[in-house]
């Protein structure tokens, strides 16, 4: 029986539904319905089009009604906005200019996408970066702008930010929590932030209590003071944009649509994905919303396989995303702090500050990972990492052992490809393994910074070299240079029973020290993140 398939949305998860179904499916009628003019387009790639990094309107473009028609028979009606769903009777009702008409359906998938989310009075006067029109009115509107201010620095706020520097205009970023972008944990956001410092001004833990038109400007009103802007542009979140499935009975969860592991609603032949769609976390298996274009494209295909009869399941999103923000990457994947010790997880804590490739070869660059597993069964729970190069790589090395359902363990046996200019031998995913293997066997024992600085009745010991040491330091901290250690015991045995945390720069040193240390019997423990991530907290 020849299936109706009516589409509210076209951009990422509505768009892949469409093009998977079709090619599973050649006689099913497929209907697009896209409030906005555009459907398939790339809205990641905004910034970079008001930068004018990429060119032409028509680069964001993936895809146009046209070309959907004659490539996949698919029907694209844009400026058809669907503004209530009847689900007994299977039909939507749609808005198209002035008028509005019903169009059925045997399925129905619910795209519908996000909404930038609105905060002042004055909002309809200020920019947004959410659709291909708020790209379109701001580029055209740059050559009249000197000063803008940005609100909000998650994805959106920081990479606009970087392209607007780039476009030579002067840039003040505002945000609301203290550190910058939330996928991250504060100790790995503060990195980009002191990249982002050296190209623009920004203000963290912002209390802005209004935007106001004056003179022809505008006037940010914050706790510590006004400023002047030409322009401002708010990046402070999105909203699921569902409100036009009020009384349709599909179930909601804080507006978003709740869907099973099919991707489901609780109603027939009605599924939903993307931005508005509320699934579960591959993790925790706690509902979860995840706002990103791959889990968003892969819940489309599911949608489309679950039609099509192939009985496809979405296991979850472990929100694996990454950001460039001028000469610096952060990339993350999993649970961070925040999330971990909301659920009372028990887990173990690694930092690593790993080369991008072998230190001999030119140009190799420091990167600084973090990464969590869980103490009890050594799954790896999250991950993220910050660097000039290499951090992409990385992260993606980690997500798919996640994803795999790997460990810690599993880290220490990976293979990856290897020569001078792309890698190091051991690998950072390697490192990782290796540190975790020795803690799990009681070889080593970690601890972080924090935890250090908390202890009380412990050695600080410092085994770098006294130039390093006369650099900066653990405050009470002693030093010995680890070539000197083996010669040096008695000036320890004082502390024969007492604790001795020990760092050098990154971490190997340490190591390297706290052998020699245990076999002589003293009780050890190395500092993870070493010096750089103490540097990094004072800074």
């Amino acid at each position: 029986m020849k299936k109706k398939v009516v589409i509210v949305g076209g951009v990422a998860g509505g768009a892949s539904a469409a093009c998977r179904l079709r090619r599973l499916d050649e006689e099913a009628e497929i209907i697009i319905l896209e409030k906005s003019p555009y459907v398939s387009y790339a809205n990641c790639g905004l910034p970079y089009y008001v930068g004018d990094v990429i060119k032409g309107e028509e680069a964001l473009l993936l895809q146009t009604p046209e070309s959907l028609k004659k490539r996949f028979n698919i029907e694209v009606r844009v400026n058809n906005e669907v503004i209530k769903v009847e689900a007994e009777k299977s039909r939507v009702i749609v808005k198209q200019g002035q008028k509005e008409y019903a169009e059925s359906y045997d399925y129905l998938i619910l795209a519908p996408g996000s909404k930038a989310r609105k905060m002042y009075a004055i909002e309809d006067e200020l920019y947004h970066l959410k659709t291909v029109d708020d790209a379109l009115k701001l580029k055209k509107q740059l050559a009249d702008i000197n000063s803008v201010a940005i609100i909000g620095a998650g994805f959106i706020g920081v990479e606009l930010a970087e392209n607007l520097v780039s476009a030579k205009k002067e840039v003040t970023v505002y945000e609301y929590a203290d550190h910058i972008l939330a996928n991250l944990d504060d100790d790995m956001a503060i990195y980009v932030e002191k990249e982002m410092r050296k190209h623009l001004k920004l203000i963290t833990h912002a209390r802005i209590k209004d935007i106001i038109k004056k003179d022809g400007a505008y006037l940010v009103c914050e706790e510590k003071g006004e400023s002047l802007y030409d322009a401002v542009v708010v990046a402070a979140g999105v909203s699921p944009n569902t409100d036009f499935l009020k009384d349709s009975g599909i179930t909601m969860d804080r507006g978003y649509i709740v869907t099973n592991e099919h991707m489901q609603t609780n109603i027939d032949h009605i599924y939903a994905c993307g931005d508005a769609c509320e699934n579960k976390d591959f993790i925790t298996q706690n509902r979860n919303v995840t706002a990103l274009a791959g889990p968003a494209n892969r819940q489309g295909r599911i949608i489309a396989d679950n039609i099509a009869g192939l009985d496809t399941v979405y296991d979850g999103s472990i929100g694996t995303c990454i950001i460039k923000a001028f000469n610096i990457t952060a990339a993350s994947c999993g649970l961070n702090k925040k999330r971990l010790d909301a659920a009372n997880w028990a887990y173990k804590t690694l930092y690593i500050h790993p080369f991008n490739h072998a230190t001999y070869y030119p140009g190799a660059t420091m990167m600084h990972g973090l990464l969590y597993y869980d103490e009890k069964d050594y799954r790896i729970l999250g991950f993220m990492a910050v660097g000039e190069d290499g951090v992409d790589k990385f992260c993606d090395v980690i997500s798919t052992v996640i994803k795999l359902k790997g460990t810690v363990k599993d880290l220490s046996r990976l293979e990856l490809a290897y020569a001078p200019s792309f890698l190091s031998a051991k690998s950072p995913a390697n490192y990782l393994g290796f540190m975790a293997e020795n803690a799990i066997l009681g070889l080593e024992e970690f601890v972080t910074v924090e935890e250090a600085l908390k202890t009380r009745d412990h050695l600080l010991l410092d085994v770098r070299s006294p130039e390093e040491y006369a650099l900066g330091h653990f405050v009470s901290s002693m030093n010995i240079p680890l070539d000197e250690l083996r010669s040096r015991l008695a000036e320890l045995q004082d502390y024969h029973h007492q604790l001795i945390d020990v760092y050098c720069a990154v971490g190997i040193r340490a190591h390297i020290a706290c052998c020699i240390l245990k076999a002589h019997g003293f009780k050890v423990r190395n500092i993870t993140g070493a010096y750089i991530a103490y540097q990094n907290m004072l800074d």
